[in-house]
């Protein structure tokens, strides 16, 4: 019999309701509207952390300070996280964006891209880079999501998962988080990305995750809409900081 994905994802906001800080977080799927569709949200315990937005330039999105007078250290925090090439849609929790646009740009594929990269250099924490890369080329619909973690034996060395979906039902959609959950070294997330309910439309999905990060230290929030027959794209933005001058 299949699966019954109603009850599978009945409790995915338990997964962040009742978590502190799953940190930098994305889903890829269909709303029920049967657009594809990427959320991507970051968190912040630091102030250098919790001073940033989001910001749009064309269909590129973009972290950005929110107060430009009070950066501290930009590496790792300042990134474009959106980014569409050649009818693929990526999204990711820093440079790698770049990097894996551009190989897509020379014929080369995702997972090649981030194979050449590592988990972020942040000890003790040792974040784990997290994309995914929604592809409409060739009229065919290919979601994938990558993890690359630390190794558990040697923090100098990564682990790579990639996770492949060619069925994604309407409504549903597969999340991903960096952590696990609060604590101090973050623990890592574990496991496979975890089925969430996509419904409505973008401000309406954006809501529903935005009231599920902790209040404290959520910071930004992403919803890109994607129209696989026109191959157009729009994107709905929430910053819980103002934009300073």
């Amino acid at each position: 019999m299949p699966l019954d994905f109603s009850v599978l994802a009945k409790h995915w906001n338990m997964r962040l309701l009742h978590n502190a800080y799953p940190g930098r977080g994305m889903v890829l799927g269909k709303n029920s509207e049967n657009q594809w569709v990427q959320v991507y949200w970051i968190m912040g315990r630091s102030a250098n952390s919790r001073n940033r937005i989001f910001r749009q330039n064309r269909q590129i999105l973009q972290t950005q300070a929110a107060d430009p007078s009070q950066v501290g250290d930009a590496s790792l925090i300042f990134y474009n996280a959106m980014k569409e090439i050649d009818q693929c849609y990526v999204v990711t929790n820093g440079e790698q964006t770049d990097l894996v646009c551009e190989r897509i740009a020379r014929g080369k594929s995702f997972e090649s891209a981030l194979l050449t990269q590592a988990h972020e250099p942040d000890a003790p924490h040792f974040t784990p880079r997290i994309s995914g890369c929604i592809d409409l080329r060739n009229h065919e619909e290919k979601v994938a999501i990558s993890i690359i973690k630390a190794s558990p034996f040697d923090g100098n060395h990564s682990e790579h998962q990639f996770f492949h979906y060619q069925i994604i039902e309407t409504g549903y959609g597969y999340a991903i988080t960096t952590y696990q959950q609060d604590g101090y070294p973050l623990p890592s997330f574990e496991g496979s990305p975890f089925l969430v309910t996509l419904k409505g439309s973008a401000e309406q999905i954006g809501d529903i995750f935005w009231q599920a990060l902790n209040p404290e230290n959520r910071v930004s929030l992403a919803v890109k809409t994607i129209d696989s027959h026109e191959k157009k794209s729009s994107i709905w933005i929430v910053n819980k900081y103002q934009s300073l001058p």
